[in-house]
């Protein structure tokens, strides 16, 4: 039984090792003979990113990437507000800045490691059939190529159009008009290195935006919104790049390390699971990257995909399971294209409403703390809650009472993922990862045969006596449970093997 996964950006890279942990062999496919270390491309991974790339032995990733505190916001020629970001409250910092090409450098040394990955290097995917298997038809420099799994993860990114065509999909939706120019310069920038700068509209960007993310090493990522019509070349040639730069910095010593201009896209396919094929990632969804929505949902993404595949594979549930992929995995897709739809109609007004809207709430800002929050220049990357899930057991005791603020989370329940918090000196969500978990609280006995672990009544799940909260291979939490018997339907239910 083989999962072929096509692309080895992270999104795939993470479902392959994810996979082979579960004992599931893989083939990874991906079109480039080698890896281009260069540029930071996706920047910003999530605590529960960094999380599930921990479990797989790249903690170090935590550790390397850079923090910032602090998220400055400007307009025009003056400060609006600023503040800290709370303290972790976690084994993991709540996100890091580290470029896209140093995550996929750890990774693939993990996979280079993993006798159940097989790597296949400059196989350019042109096309899939699914005749009671996949068959995945690629181009190499040797000539063409096929190869058979049971099922594939499609990972292949933006461009995975012979993927998406082979499956009758499309990404569907909208793309902006406006460009936006992305440079990695190195810099001695005293004081920046731990703060985020966003400008509204500044004098020597009229008009437009400007984010400033610092990197580790004295990097920084500096992205300009500009116009349809942007040359880069032009400018680089003429100076005005430099210009640009320094408008910024002023007039100290740089080196441009990096720099692409991109157009972007708010699309998502109708179904991410077709037949024998899961889509994930950048091939099933786009969205503007500010909040860091999309290497970190499609992480998600992966995960979701490879836990279920291997219990499908390993005969613990059926076929249908897979439904599931879709069901949870495009809902969170919906959710992430709202709320970065909502931050362009900020950032780049569709209309006269709402560019009254903008000037409004920025006017406000300067004087009036309430209309602080009002400002929006993304809210960054969360857990999709699974609360509606057809594999959760909802709980009338403890309902979902929606998007919580920015930069909070609901309390624990069923479809809410396991808070990171340690029992008896393990971390609950380490334990989870293993496979389905029953957490009980003091005097529950669980059923034999069942893995468990106890927890403190209160504490950070707000269990109560005699309690058992049953958590998924994704350290989600299926059911909250009052008595023995409720754990095979709940169990069947996680599985999709009860309606």
């Amino acid at each position: 039984m083989t999962v072929a996964v096509l692309g080895s950006g992270p999104v795939g890279q993470t479902a392959a090792l994810l996979l082979a942990r579960r004992g599931v062999p893989v083939v990874l496919v991906d079109e480039h003979e080698r890896r281009d270390p260069v540029g930071s491309k996706a920047i910003c991974h999530q605590r529960d990113t960094l999380d599930v790339w921990a479990s797989l032995g790249a903690g170090c990733l935590a550790e390397e990437g850079l923090t910032w505190t602090t998220a400055r916001t400007f307009h025009r020629d003056r400060e609006l507000f600023s503040y800290r970001l709370p303290g972790a409250g976690s084994a993991l910092p709540p996100f890091v800045n580290l470029s896209q090409a140093r995550v996929e450098e750890v990774l693939d040394e993990l996979i280079a490691r993993q006798p159940l990955i097989d790597v296949r290097r400059g196989h350019r995917v042109t096309g899939l059939t699914q005749p009671g298997c996949v068959e995945v038809r690629c181009e190499t420099r040797d000539g063409p190529r096929r190869i058979e799994a049971d099922y594939a993860i499609a990972c292949t990114g933006a461009r995975g159009d012979a993927v998406r065509r082979g499956v009758g999909e499309q990404l569907a939706g909208v793309s902006f008009d406006d460009l936006f120019l992305i440079c990695d310069i190195r810099a001695d920038l005293a004081g920046w290195a731990a703060e985020r700068r966003f400008y509204f509209d500044p004098p020597w960007n009229p008009g437009r935006q400007v984010l400033i993310h610092p990197c580790p090493g004295s990097r920084f990522r500096i992205d300009w919104q500009v116009p349809e019509d942007y040359d880069l070349a032009a400018e680089e040639t003429g100076g005005a790049l430099d210009r640009r730069i320094r408008a910024i910095i002023g007039d100290r010593p740089y080196e441009v390390a990096w720099r692409s201009v991109y157009r972007f896209h708010t699309r998502l396919v109708r179904r991410m699971r077709a037949g024998r094929v899961l889509l994930a990632g950048d091939c099933a969804h786009l969205v503007a990257p500010f909040g860091a929505r999309g290497l970190n949902s499609g992480v998600a993404d992966a995960e979701n995909a490879a836990w279920k595949l291997a219990c499908v594979l390993r005969g613990e549930a059926g076929d249908g399971l897979l439904d599931s992929y879709h069901a949870e995995r495009h809902a969170a897709a919906v959710e992430n294209a709202e709320v970065t739809t909502a931050t362009m109609d900020f950032l780049v007004p569709q209309d006269d409403k709402q560019r009254r809207h903008r000037a409004e709430v920025l006017a406000r800002a300067a004087h009036d703390p309430a209309a602080h929050p009002e400002v929006d220049s993304g809210r960054l990357a969360e857990p999709f809650w699974y609360t509606g899930s057809p594999l959760t057991t909802p709980d009338p005791d403890r309902p979902f009472a929606g998007r919580p603020p920015r930069g909070t989370l609901p309390p624990p329940g069923p479809g809410i993922l396991l808070p990171d918090v340690t029992v008896a000196g393990r971390r609950l969500r380490e334990q989870a990862r293993q496979g389905f978990l029953l957490l009980t609280t003091p005097g529950v006995v669980a059923p034999a045969g069942v893995r468990s672990a106890e927890i403190p009544v209160g504490g950070a799940l707000g269990a109560r006596p005699g309690e058992a909260w049953l958590v998924r291979p994704d350290a989600y939490v299926a059911a909250v449970l009052r008595n023995p018997p409720e754990l095979a339907p709940a169990l069947q239910r996680a599985l999709s093997l009860r309606k």
